[in-house]
């Protein structure tokens, strides 16, 4: 038995003499076939084209001037009307027109103006052809409000000051950490979605490489030049970093928006968010790489690969799950278990307070728990790989002789 492993060692020593940075050759090999993928290259330009384009559309929006025509029919109104216009936002312009009831009522009719402002009995009445637009009527309705007050104001021989006099309201947070509300809603889903679709395509893509090159006997081939392990080094290695190529890229054309947008003064924690993500993803998807390459090894059809999967597919669910609607205990719980975490972990540093060492812990376990999955993967992979014909476990693989 130690003859055979003698001999097993020295042939993968001669293997190894054969092919300068064997490993090496079989990343190459895994990104160029990639890169020639239309489907990769595809998906991979209309993300791109999808983020400039959300890009554009904000900015559009952003930069779009809102225009209403509002109709007064007595003097009053005028007053409310030219109140509303002077108090509207930049991007927001307001004319206003003095008409009749019987002219607002056509004006409105023939779609010429948007709102007519009127005064009944003891109301203000906004009136619209089928509906009123939401922010046209809160600009009136606010206007309305002060008009009326000052007036009752100055009945009462005093001002609109005096009366509101100690009513303003502060808000504060224990903590000192700004409220990012729906912004770090949107970068939390963002985070989640990321990872779960990057670890499914390129995992997938690792067990689909594997278990083609396992059925054609392709894999035997490589194995008469390279080394078992480093065929699983080269492909473990080579999507990894196709995968974070394709991070970064989208992370670069999202932050090129948020510039565009004029956000650049407000992305300080954002970037800090990203490049834990990114750090985390790192991690992350390099120790379950090795998992997938081990799923390819052990089926032998499209169909064991299918059914095998099963537990790193629900992981990556519950990854998804807890970056989109974990909070507080069952967040900071997950933010230390190890895949999960790679999604945790970032949201949760969107919104919580988190001492400066949680996140370095929180890598370190998954950095651990991929170094097992890859020792352990590759003792499976040099197993199952040329076992052909029949589905494995991982417990069967371990039992094979090499």
């Amino acid at each position: 038995m130690s003859h055979d492993t003698t001999t097993t060692a020295a042939a993968e020593e001669e293997q190894t003499t054969q092919v300068s940075a064997p490993w090496l050759t079989v990343m190459n090999r895994e990104i160029g076939v990639k890169l020639r993928d239309r489907a990769f290259v595809l998906s991979t330009v209309l993300t791109v084209l999808g983020i400039i384009g959300f890009t554009a559309f904000m900015f559009f929006m952003g930069e779009r001037t809102t225009s209403y025509t509002v109709a007064a029919t007595d003097p009053q109104s005028v007053t409310v009307a030219e109140a509303a216009r002077d108090s509207a936002e930049d991007k927001t312009t307001l004319e206003v027109q003095s008409a009749s009831p019987e002219e607002a009522r056509e004006l409105l009719q023939n779609e010429d103006i948007d709102a007519a402002v009127s005064r009944s009995d003891n109301e203000w009445v906004l009136t619209a052809r089928n509906s009123m637009d939401a922010s046209l009527s809160g600009i009136l309705s606010d206007a309305a409000k002060d008009v009326t007050a000052q007036q009752n104001a100055a009945d009462a021989g005093t001002t609109t000051e005096q009366l509101t006099a100690g009513s303003e309201v502060q808000t504060r947070t224990l903590s000192d950490e700004p409220d990012r509300g729906v912004a770090a809603n949107v970068l939390g889903f963002v985070f989640a979605m990321l990872f779960y679709t990057a670890a499914i395509i390129f995992g997938m893509a690792i067990a689909n490489s594997v278990l083609e090159e396992k059925q054609n006997r392709v894999v035997e081939i490589l194995a008469t030049a390279i080394p078992v392990r480093h065929i699983l080094y080269g492909k473990v290695a080579g999507n990894c970093l196709l995968a974070y190529a394709q991070i970064i890229l989208y992370g670069a054309v999202g932050l090129l928006g948020v510039n565009l947008l004029g956000r650049a003064e407000s992305i300080g924690w954002i970037l800090q968010a990203s490049g834990w993500f990114i750090g985390f993803f790192v991690v992350g998807f390099a120790a379950q790489a090795s998992i997938w390459a081990v799923l390819g090894s052990l089926a032998s059809r499209t169909e064991d690969l299918q059914s095998n999967t099963g537990p790193i597919m629900s992981v990556l669910i519950a990854a998804l799950l807890v970056g989109l609607f974990a909070k507080g205990t069952w967040l900071t719980v997950a933010s230390y278990v190890p895949l999960v975490s790679s999604v945790a972990m970032p949201v949760r540093m969107l919104t919580d307070t988190v001492q400066w060492w949680e996140p370095w812990l929180a890598l370190g376990l998954c950095a651990v728990f991929g170094l097992i999955m890859f020792r352990v993967g590759e003792r499976v992979y040099q197993r199952a790989v040329f076992q052909g014909g029949q589905a494995l476990t991982w417990r069967k693989a371990l039992r094979l002789e090499r």
